[in-house]
């Protein structure tokens, strides 16, 4: 898993999503929020943001999984992510 996560690092911060532990004080996004916000903007064929809805679900679902099954779900969302390579080559602008 710490290998997973040293990949990921730079990655942690997509979007309005942080998938480290935050404090009890900071206010994230739930899933659902973020489901309802893609809907909202039909960004359905923005990969990058499914990419974020699976990080947040595999966020709020942490505490029920081993270790294991979230390493695996862990590597398969940053595997996924790796293979949009430079997405956001020209959209810059609207991505960040």
């Amino acid at each position: 898993m710490k290998n997973c996560l040293g990949k990921l690092k730079p990655l942690l911060y997509i979007g309005f999503i942080k998938l480290e532990q935050m404090s009890k004080n900071e206010r994230t996004h739930t899933s659902k929020e973020l489901a309802q916000y893609i809907e909202a903007t039909n960004s359905i064929t923005k990969p990058w943001l499914l990419v974020q809805l699976r990080l947040k679900k595999l966020q709020e679902r942490r505490a029920t999984l081993t270790n294991d099954v979230y390493t695996k779900e862990l590597e398969d969302i940053y595997q996924d992510l790796m293979n949009l390579g430079e997405w956001w080559r020209g959209i810059e602008d609207e991505v960040f």
